[in-house]
C-alpha cells in the first residue's frame, strides 16, 4: 500500500512539474486546448425561431433572422417618385404686375415615398399624402422597373391611396390579419426613408387602437418601434412570415427623424378602402349628424349617470338623421348596431361602417333611462376641414 501511494504521489509531482514548465516556456500550448470540448457537460438544443426556421436550426445560430420575411415581402414594396409642376401665373409677363407684387409663379415640388404593389394587375397602395395634388408619378420597383402611375383613388379621412402601374410579372405582397396582432410581436418596416433605397427595420407592436392624434379622421393606428423616417410613408408594416399588416403613415418626432414612435394604419383598415377605392373609385361611409364628446367620470356624476363609459351627445344637427331618429342632445350613446362604443373615436368608425339608406339601432342612455334608437343612415359628407375639425361630427 505505501510503495502505491508513493508512486501515485511521484507521478502528481511530475505531472505539475510538467505543467508548470509547459506554462512557463510555451504558454499557447495550454490555450490552444478546448478545455469546453474536453469536459463533459449538458446538452442545450436549441429550437428555431418561426422568422428563422430551418435555416437557423441547420446553422445552430442562437436568435431571431427576419431574412425570410424581408425576402418574401421586400420585392413588393416600391418607391413613389413624385413632383408637381408649379402653376404659372397668367400675368406673369406684366412688368407693373411683377412690379408691385413681385414673382408670383410657385417653385416645383417633388417628393420620395413608399408603396406596396397588392396585386400582379398593378394596383398600388400608398398614402394619400404621398401623392396629393402631385401631377407626375413614377413608381420604381426593386428590380430596376420604372413605371408611370395613375391615381385610382383617394381617401384622405384614411389618408390612403390607390395608385396603377402597367408592367407584366409584377410581385403582389400577401395580406395578413392586423386583428390578431398583439403588444410584443415582432415587424418589420420596409420603405424608402429619406429616398436612399430600400430598408427593412426590426420592431415590436408597441401599442394597438392609437387614436385622437390629429393625424387622419379615422385612427386606429399601430404603434411600433420599428424605424420609421420621412420616405416610409405608404411602405408595409409585415409580421415575422413577410404578410402585410398595415401601411406606415406617420411618426412622432422632435426632429424630423425616427424617435421609436411610429404608427401604421392596420390592414384591415387599409383593405376595405382599397377594395372602394377600386370598385367605385371613392369611399362611401354612414353619417348621423351628431356633435359628441368622451364621457368621463366627472360628465357622469353631474348628470347623475349610472354608467362611466360612453359617448355624450353634445349637439344634434336640425332635421339630420340623429335628429329624426330622436336622438337628443344630453343622451349617451354606447352602442350603435351590435358594437359597443365607449369614446368618439368608436362612436366614429361604427357610423362610418353603416350603409348609407340602412336603419341602425342605437343604444343609448338618457338620464336614468336606457332607450333603443331607430336612425336611419346618411352618406358622410366631404368637408373640407382639417382632420382634427372633422372629427367632431359624426
Amino acid at each position: 500500500m505505501r510503495r502505491i501511494w508513493l508512486i501515485f504521489s511521484q507521478t502528481v509531482t511530475v505531472a505539475v512539474a510538467v505543467v508548470f514548465v509547459v506554462s512557463t516556456f510555451r504558454p499557447q500550448w495550454i490555450q490552444s486546448i478546448s478545455w469546453r470540448q474536453a469536459l463533459p457537460g449538458p446538452t442545450v438544443a436549441v429550437a428555431p425561431t418561426p422568422a428563422s426556421g430551418a435555416a437557423a436550426g441547420k446553422s445552430g445560430t442562437v436568435g431571431a433572422s427576419f431574412r425570410l420575411a424581408a425576402q418574401r415581402a421586400a420585392p413588393t414594396v416600391v418607391s413613389v417618385v413624385t413632383s408637381n409642376a408649379a402653376a404659372r401665373n397668367p400675368r406673369r409677363g406684366d412688368q407693373w404686375f411683377r412690379y408691385f407684387f413681385g414673382d408670383q409663379d410657385g417653385q416645383p415640388q417633388s417628393g420620395v415615398g413608399s408603396g406596396v404593389i397588392v396585386s400582379p394587375e398593378g394596383y398600388v397602395l400608398t398614402n394619400n399624402h404621398v401623392v396629393d395634388r402631385m401631377d407626375d408619378i413614377e413608381v420604381m420597383l426593386t428590380d430596376g422597373r420604372k413605371a408611370r402611375a395613375k391615381v385610382i383613388g383617394t381617401d384622405p379621412d384614411t389618408d390612403l391611396a390607390v395608385l396603377k402601374i402597367d408592367l407584366d410579372r409584377l410581385p403582389a405582397i400577401t395580406f395578413g390579419n392586423s386583428d390578431t396582432l398583439l403588444v410584443g410581436d415582432a415587424v418589420l418596416a420596409i420603405g424608402n426613408p429619406f429616398g436612399v433605397g430600400q430598408t427593412v427595420t426590426a420592431g415590436i407592436v408597441s401599442a394597438l387602437g392609437r387614436n385622437q392624434l390629429g393625424i387622419n379622421t379615422f385612427e386606429n393606428f399601430i404603434q411600433t418601434d420599428a424605424a420609421i423616417n420621412p420616405g416610409n410613408s405608404g411602405g408595409a408594416l409585415v409580421d415575422v412570415d413577410g404578410n402585410l399588416v398595415g401601411i406606415n403613415s406617420a411618426i412622432y418626432s422632435r426632429s424630423g427623424g425616427n424617435m421609436g414612435i411610429g404608427f401604421a394604419i392596420p390592414v384591415s383598415t387599409a383593405r376595405q378602402v382599397m377594395d372602394s377605392l377600386i370598385k367605385d373609385g371613392q369611399v362611401t361611409r354612414g353619417w348621423i349628424g351628431v356633435e359628441p364628446r368622451d364621457l368621463t367620470p366627472e360628465i357622469a356624476e353631474t348628470f347623475n349617470l349610472p354608467l362611466k363609459e360612453g359617448v355624450l351627445i353634445t349637439g344634434v344637427l336640425h332635421n339630420g338623421p340623429a335628429a329624426v331618429g330622436g336622438i337628443r342632445p344630453g343622451d349617451v350613446v354606447v352602442q350603435v348596431a351590435d358594437t359597443k362604443v365607449a369614446n368618439t373615436a368608436q362612436l366614429l368608425n361604427a357610423v362610418a361602417l353603416l350603409r348609407p339608406g340602412q336603419s341602425a339601432k342605437l343604444r343609448v342612455q338618457r338620464g336614468g333611462e336606457a332607450l333603443n334608437v331607430d336612425v336611419v343612415v346618411a352618406k358622410r359628407p366631404h368637408m373640407a376641414v382639417s382632420p382634427r375639425q372633422d372629427s367632431d361630427e359624426q
